[in-house]
């Protein structure tokens, strides 16, 4: 089932609207008087649902799909999936002979397994663990690893892109990642604190309560708040908005099957420069759906990594794994509901500490105390 609000001078266009989109089995959930921040857009909101299938007609997100969709000729499509197969069977055999020989050297030294041991058991991936415990070496220390894997960390957590104004923030994700949490915490932490003028604007007429839920908090915190439905109404108030000092823009969180319904959203985001777009992600979610939900981001670009649901997890190898795959450095890290105390700017000691699990420890060796 697909909810999504439609604005319109009437209930009755925005009925119309929700036919022409969704099809003529949408049905009225719900209908209003808009609020006052989205009475640029109707005077009234109507909230309709359908099943999962777009409608074919145009739509404030026109549902154009992000890939052809005629695939290639089945003869293409098999040689394809062969050499997919070759390049899995080579890096099996690559992994295989490394974790025989590196395994022998692994097990001949106790700190050395030690270390091995809590990269596993963080959840970093075997291949990085093993490059990580041969530059380590012996002695095996602390510092050494940390300065191994310190090497790894990549970090950029500097809101919007230099030289540009206003500083524009996208937040993009899947549903649930804690997108919306996660802008809240941003601007009471880096407009409100710091009393610079801040703007909230939210693309989301797909969730039931969000755009409420964003007027709200947006009311508490002071700050300016726009409901939109296209990425040319975004454009607008991008220009309307400045002289502001951080805009910072809340995006549809959508299951992969209606992700084509953000082409447009993803196209404009990726081709404005002076937007910095962070890809919000769980910790809490295992590596392989991380890479899954990433893939299906990717339209849009991201520049930076945000990580959410620190809370949920005790493992976090994840978000180095996650990182250092899409080679693209960490923003932010959150955890909790607190605004903003659970929201923190990521640095590799932080990381490094999430990861080894060591964030008061003074030793020098795993397991050894310090001298």
């Amino acid at each position: 089932m697909r909810l999504k609000s439609f604005f319109a001078d009437t209930v009755e266009d925005a009925i119309q609207r929700a036919h022409r989109e969704m099809g003529s089995e949408a049905m009225l959930v719900n209908s209003k008087t808009a609020a006052p921040e989205a009475r640029h857009l109707g005077a009234y909101e109507v909230v309709c649902a359908a099943d999962n299938q777009p409608h074919s007609e145009a739509t404030p997100f026109p549902c154009s799909r992000l890939a052809p969709p005629s695939g290639p000729p089945p003869v293409d499509r098999l040689s394809q999936e062969v050499s997919e197969l070759k390049q899995q069977m080579e890096r099996l055999a690559l992994g295989l002979a490394r974790s025989g020989a590196g395994m022998a050297g692994i097990a001949s030294d106790p700190e050395l397994s030690r270390i091995f041991a809590t990269l596993t058991q963080a959840e970093l991936d075997a291949d990085l663990a093993y490059d990580v415990v041969a530059q380590v070496g012996a002695p095996a220390t602390i510092g050494a690893l940390r300065t191994v894997l310190g090497r790894l960390v990549s970090i950029d957590n500097e809101l919007g892109c230099p030289a540009s104004s206003p500083r524009s923030v996208a937040l993009v994700g899947p549903p649930g990642s804690g997108k919306t949490t996660a802008l809240v915490k941003l601007a009471a932490r880096y407009g409100i604190t710091s009393r610079r003028p801040a703007q909230i604007l939210t693309l989301d007429t797909y969730r039931i309560g969000a755009a409420e839920e964003l007027r709200s908090y947006a009311a508490i915190l002071g700050v300016g708040f726009q409901i939109l439905e296209t990425p040319a109404g975004l454009a607008q108030a991008l220009e309307e908005h400045r002289k502001k000092d951080l805009v910072l823009i809340d995006t549809p969180g959508l299951a992969n099957s209606d992700m084509d319904c953000l082409a447009d959203v993803a196209r404009f985001l990726s081709s404005c420069p002076g937007i910095d777009t962070h890809l919000v992600l769980p910790a809490s979610m295992r590596t392989s759906d991380l890479k899954r939900v990433a893939e299906q981001y990717d339209v849009f670009e991201p520049s930076k990594l945000l990580f959410t649901r620190l809370d949920e997890t005790e493992t976090f190898g994840p978000i180095l794994n996650q990182s250092i795959h899409m080679g693209k450095p960490v923003s932010f890290l959150s955890r909790g509901q607190r605004i903003p105390e659970d929201l923190e700017p990521a640095t590799e000691e932080l990381i490094l500490d999430l990861v080894l699990k060591r964030h008061a420890i003074g030793q020098t060796k795993f397991g050894t105390a310090a001298a």
